[in-house]
C-alpha cells in the first residue's frame, strides 16, 4: 500500500518530520492494543507500505521502545518505562507550589495522583507544617481508581463529565476531595486533598478546581 500524499503545510505552521510523526503514531497504536499488532496491521492503520513499517519498527526496537513477541506481534517495549519515570519529576515540580497553597491555607494534606492503567499513582505530596494533626500520605501509593476521590475525579473526566470536585470517604474518619487536571495530552490526573472528619472547609472545592486548572496550564 503506497503512502498517501502529505497534507500541505499551512502558512505559519512549523516544519514537522513525517517519519517522527509516523513513529509516534506506531507507539500510540500499540498503546491502544494490548494484544499487539502485526506489521500488516500497522501498515493498514497508518496507510503506508510494509517497508516503511519495518523501518519504523527496527528503529523503535533498537531503542527498546517496542518489542516483537514470539507470535510476531509488536508491543510496547520496556524502554518506555524509563521515559515515563523521567516524566514524574516534571509533574511533581509543577504540582508542588499548587499543593503547598492548600497545606498553608487549609491545613490539609494535598497530593497529585495520576492514572496508571486502572490504578491511581500518587506522584507528589505536601503535608501542612502548622497543623498538629493531619493525614499522612506518601509518594508511590497506589490505589484502584474505583477507590477514593482522586479516582472518582479521573473517572468522571474520562466519561466527559463537567469540571467539579469528587468527594469520597478515603477510610473511616478521613474525607477526600479532588478535581481532575484536564486538557493535558497524555496525562490523566487529579489534584486532591485528604482531611480528618466529615466537614469540607468552605471554599476548598472551588480552590481545588482553580488549582487543577492552573496546573493544567503549567503542564501544557
Amino acid at each position: 500500500m503506497a503512502a498517501g500524499p502529505r497534507t500541505p503545510r499551512r502558512a505559519g505552521q512549523p516544519e514537522t518530520s513525517q517519519t517522527l510523526d509516523r513513529g509516534l503514531s506506531v507507539l500510540r497504536l500499540l498503546a491502544e492494543e494490548e494484544r499487539g499488532l502485526t506489521v500488516g496491521d500497522l501498515a493498514e492503520r497508518l496507510g503506508v507500505n510494509r517497508t516503511v513499517v519495518y523501518r519504523l519498527l527496527a528503529t523503535l526496537e533498537q531503542h527498546r521502545l517496542v518489542r516483537r513477541g514470539p507470535d510476531n506481534r509488536f508491543r510496547l517495549g520496556l524502554g518506555l518505562i524509563r521515559l515515563a519515570g523521567r516524566a514524574q519529576p516534571l509533574l511533581s515540580d509543577a504540582a508542588l507550589p499548587v499543593l503547598r497553597a492548600f497545606t498553608e491555607d487549609f491545613g490539609v494534606t494535598a497530593h497529585l495522583t495520576v492514572a496508571d492503567g486502572d490504578e491511581g499513582l500518587v506522584v507528589a505530596v505536601e503535608e501542612p507544617a502548622w497543623s498538629d494533626v493531619h493525614v499522612a500520605y506518601r509518594v508511590g501509593l497506589r490505589r484502584p481508581l474505583s477507590c477514593g476521590a482522586a479516582g472518582a475525579a479521573i473517572a468522571a473526566a474520562r466519561r466527559g463529565g463537567g469540571a467539579g470536585c469528587a468527594v469520597a470517604e478515603e477510610m473511616p474518619g478521613v474525607r477526600g476531595v479532588a478535581a481532575a487536571v484536564r486538557g493535558v495530552a497524555g496525562v490523566e490526573a487529579a489534584l486532591g486533598v485528604v482531611l480528618l472528619g466529615e466537614a469540607v472547609p468552605r471554599g476548598l472545592a472551588e480552590r481545588l478546581v482553580e488549582g487543577a486548572e492552573r496546573l493544567s496550564v503549567a503542564l501544557r
